[in-house]
């Protein structure tokens, strides 16, 4: 059985091909750049790429050229989309409306379209995407997997901020968490490794790249995570913010006579790793000026190990107690140096790291000591194939 798992944004759609009889990846890609001009990276897992400027208007357009590029030419992989049992859909938010995976219809498009005032990056692109999918595969069972899903099992104390009550009545104001699909993924997968019941166990999962947040999971559940409101909270990140005064940001909107909007991007593009170094949103990048003397590029870094490390001790507290710390997304699976720093005087709360088994990259791998009373884990997230396997329950019910 073969699925399709499509990841859009406002102006992307990734793409993967995944056998599930195996769960190899047969092709992936990306039709970038949609409502500007357009341009389709392609790969095969027989190694053939293809690069290629094109049109994308919209999305259609997209889906489109992401059927060809399957299909037809040298990087064809299937005979015809027949081949494809199913398509999965990554979707950013989904509220308190999807608290699971769900069946495509066109009611579900469009709540997930009416969405896009909580995620206005994000949930007009994966509607658009749905569309033009279904217009294209019309009888091709599709499937949404929400990032906020996982996130719906923390508590009303912890999700709850402390505006008036009839904000969250009214206007749904309030903690919803992300990278729920990344979460799930790879504190399934340590439970796995361990040997152990994900159901008896305390975990902090700490999803670190461009876009990063640290969740706490007990029993198997999502009890708390650091991205809130939107994918804004929490860490320094690459290019936002992260967690600031609420006071903070109506005083420097006044100093530099920001809009809303203005302020909005101020703090989501011109933020966090980059506004602090003024060199880079690129942690490779800001570790190298770092290690070259950069005292801003250091304070870069620093801050993320700061934050990262108080939230590790919070989420203990939080859960009472801690068994395992995962690392995984882009800097989590790629910097020894952060997760070393990260780790480093932890000792009180029974973290161990051992230094030379964290020298490396990009592989599945146990750090912490042997004598560490809380084992810590590198896990490669694979959120792709966890659509697909979602994806497979449910066109099987």
């Amino acid at each position: 059985m073969i699925i399709l798992v499509v990841n859009a944004g406002s102006s992307s759609l990734k793409y993967q091909l995944i056998d599930m009889q195996d769960e190899s990846v047969i092709a992936k890609g990306n039709c970038d750049r949609i409502g500007i001009d357009g341009h389709l990276s392609h790969k095969t897992a027989a190694g053939v790429s293809v690069e290629e400027d094109c049109p994308f208007p919209t999305h259609k357009e997209a889906f489109e050229r992401l059927v060809k590029a399957l299909t037809e030419g040298e990087g064809a992989v299937i005979s015809s989309m027949d081949a494809i049992s199913a398509v999965g859909h990554r979707v950013v938010q989904g509220a308190e409306v999807f608290t699971k995976t769900t069946m495509v219809t066109d009611e579900v498009i469009q709540k997930i379209d009416d969405l896009k005032e909580l995620a206005p990056v994000h949930n007009h692109g994966h509607a658009l995407a749905l569309w033009a999918c279904q217009k294209i595969m019309p009888n091709v069972p599709q499937v949404v997997v929400f990032d906020t899903a996982f996130h719906q099992t923390i508590p009303q104390k912890a999700y709850m901020y402390g505006f008036p009550y009839e904000d969250y009545e009214k206007y749904h104001v309030r903690k919803y968490g992300f990278h729920g699909t990344s979460h799930r993924f790879v504190t399934a997968r340590l439970a796995e490794v361990m040997g152990r019941d994900l159901k008896d166990m305390k975990v902090v999962s700490c999803h670190l790249g461009n876009g990063s947040s640290i969740t706490a999971v007990q029993n198997g559940q999502s009890v708390d995570t650091t991205m809130g409101f939107t994918p804004l909270d929490g860490v320094l990140m690459g290019t936002r913010c992260g967690a600031v005064d609420p006071s903070a940001v109506t005083y420097v909107a006044s100093k530099h006579n920001f809009t809303e909007a203005e302020m909005d991007t101020y703090m989501n593009k011109k933020s966090g790793m980059l506004g602090i170094s003024g060199k880079s949103s690129d942690f490779r990048d800001i570790t190298a000026a770092s290690e070259s003397g950069d005292m801003r590029a250091k304070l870069a870094k620093d801050i993320l190990v700061y934050d990262i490390k108080k939230d590790i001790g919070a989420y203990a507290a939080a859960m009472n107690g801690l068994d395992a710390v995962i690392f995984t997304g882009g800097i989590g699976e790629n910097a020894p140096n952060c997760r070393e720093e990260v780790c480093e005087n932890m000792e009180f709360l029974g973290i161990k790291i051992d230094k030379q088994a964290n020298d490396f990259k990009g592989e599945l791998r146990k750090i912490s000591t042997p004598d560490s009373k809380v084992e810590v884990w590198v896990i490669p997230t694979n959120e792709e194939l966890l659509i697909a396997r979602d994806t497979l329950k449910m066109i099987q019910k």
